[in-house]
């Protein structure tokens, strides 16, 4: 079943907001470790940022589903889209590779594999949650 195509501005703006406060969290994290830190703790920050992101965006989709799009919307793509951080991830992994392949390695990995292995969990719990547990979501609803 095909989905409408929809614009909303109030969906807008609690994106805008949720990602304000996403990115706000994740700079409380990681901020106060400045240059001065091991070059490996802001990696292992945003790893963890990362994983419990995608655990947390699990919970949020297998949760609200469809019921609560607003909801959902100012969540998942808000608040977890501020929260993870894809380019950072991208721009640490060659960071961190470059000085150390294996560690690079290790890094791309974990973050690759426990961040589907983190959603997957995320989901289960969500549905559970919602007392949904037997439900599937097609991939393309996923935030």
């Amino acid at each position: 079943m095909a989905r409408t195509a929809w614009f909303s501005p109030l969906a807008l703006l609690l994106v805008i907001l949720g990602g304000a406060a996403g990115v706000a969290v994740r700079a409380a994290i990681i901020v106060p470790f400045g240059p001065s830190a091991h070059p490996l703790v802001v990696p292992a920050l945003t790893l963890a940022i990362n994983l419990v992101g995608a655990l947390l965006l699990g919970v949020v989709v297998g949760l609200l589903d469809d019921r609560h799009p607003l909801l959902r919307v100012a969540l998942g793509t808000g608040v977890m889209g501020g929260f993870t951080t894809y380019s950072a991830f991208a721009v640490q992994s060659l960071t961190v590779s470059s000085a150390s392949p294996a560690i690079g390695l290790v890094l791309i990995a974990v973050s690759l594999f426990g961040g589907v292995v983190a959603a997957v969990i995320g989901l289960g719990l969500g549905r559970r949650i919602a007392d949904r547990p037997g439900e599937i979501e097609p991939a393309e609803d996923a935030e």
